[in-house]
């Protein structure tokens, strides 16, 4: 069952901007270090950096409620599958919202596509609440 699902824009200039200004703080404070530790790795890290900064708005906006406000920025962690694939992985406070949508015997499922097309990066996602598989 769909709970919600979320999309969201970013500059990746403002990103760039944010970096050259604020540096490291800015970084430290919005990217956890496996998002920091792969987007450094890449050619262009803004626009890794944007991506995942979509990726955290779409993830919020897919699992708010009526009463909810921002999550911490590192409570919502993009993650890489070997093939590539981006996945989420949710910590502290978004994991308990998360859990909150949910009844018992079901698990959250976040579904996640980005992209980015200078200047612009993309997000949306998708929160899903699946049968929670035992074993």
């Amino acid at each position: 069952m769909i709970l919600g699902i979320g999309t969201d824009i970013c500059d990746i200039r403002r990103i760039e901007q944010s970096m050259d200004k604020f540096g490291e703080r800015f970084l430290d404070k919005t990217f956890t270090s496996a998002e920091r530790r792969y987007c450094d790795a890449k050619a262009r890290p803004a626009m890794g950096y944007a991506k995942r900064f979509a990726a955290k708005e779409a993830v919020a906006k897919a699992i708010a409620g009526p009463n909810t406000g921002a999550l911490p920025w590192l409570s919502v962690e993009v993650r890489n599958e070997t093939s590539g694939r981006p996945l989420i992985k949710l910590h502290g406070e978004a994991k308990a919202r998360a859990e909150s949508l949910i009844s018992a015997g079901q698990a959250i499922r976040i579904h996640l596509s980005l992209s980015d097309d200078y200047p612009y990066a993309t997000a949306f996602a998708i929160a899903e609440a699946v049968p929670s598989v035992t074993q």
